[in-house]
């Protein structure tokens, strides 16, 4: 397989035109040759600040919010419905609903943390959950299934493509609803999700591999986090 050539800087200007990004006047396309066009002007500029950046070649990671304006415009967009359906898959396995039932200072830390983000959803949605011990499997309500999966399909492309990243990186149907209502802070979402995590690392340490995967995973999930309140900067 081929590996693709890095793109370099081409461009001397960029600007903004009717949400579009030019470079030189040009407009941008995504990789599959569709209008990039932003649906706020907030997120317009950022997305043109992304290109502005750029210093000798286009390095995709550093370039979180177009990925994902990308992603919303060719691949979710046609078909928003199957996309929401698959996040919302991620209700019925919600990370807040599995504790641990030892040590109890772990318990006492998941309880102090997730249950007030586990009532938020209960008083938003009028919803109930099953909460359990261990990783066995427990169905939720189908009540609980349906509100928060119709609460997904809720909303459009561009709040689908910024929800994937917090939702499959957090595991948490429910948190990723909190950033997107703008209820809790993206940063302590993330460490809301990583509190198992987190938790080993306070008390064993842990491999800079390790530090480094956890700090790229962040960051995917604060720029879904950027790109909804970006949205909500209409």
């Amino acid at each position: 397989m081929a590996i693709a050539k890095p793109v370099k800087r081409f461009w001397k200007d960029v600007a903004v035109a009717d949400r579009g990004i030019l470079l030189d006047g040009k407009p941008v396309r995504t990789p599959g040759r569709l209008p990039l066009v932003l649906p706020t002007d907030a997120l317009a500029e950022a997305v043109a600040d992304e290109w502005r950046a750029v210093e000798k070649e286009i390095k995709p990671q550093e370039m979180p919010l177009t990925g994902l304006s990308n992603a919303a415009i060719e691949r979710i967009a046609p078909d928003a419905d199957a996309y929401a359906a698959g996040l919302a898959v991620y209700g019925e396995t919600d990370v807040l609903c599995y504790r641990a039932d030892a040590p109890p200072p772990l318990v006492g830390r998941q309880a102090a943390m997730w249950d007030p983000l586990l009532e938020w959803a209960r008083t938003r949605y009028d919803i109930a959950f099953t909460v359990t011990t261990g990783i066995i499997h427990r169905p939720q309500p189908p009540e609980t299934i349906a509100r928060l999966a119709h609460a997904i399909a809720a909303r459009d492309a561009f709040e689908l493509a910024a929800l994937s990243p917090i939702v499959t990186i957090g595991g948490s149907l429910v948190v990723a609803l909190m950033i997107a209502e703008d209820a809790i802070d993206p940063d302590a979402a993330f460490d809301a999700c990583h509190l198992d995590e987190l938790w080993q690392a306070e008390l064993w340490g842990e491999e800079w591999m390790a530090a480094d995967t956890r700090a790229a995973h962040r960051a995917d999930f604060l720029a879904g986090a950027k790109l909804l309140e970006l949205l909500r900067a209409a």
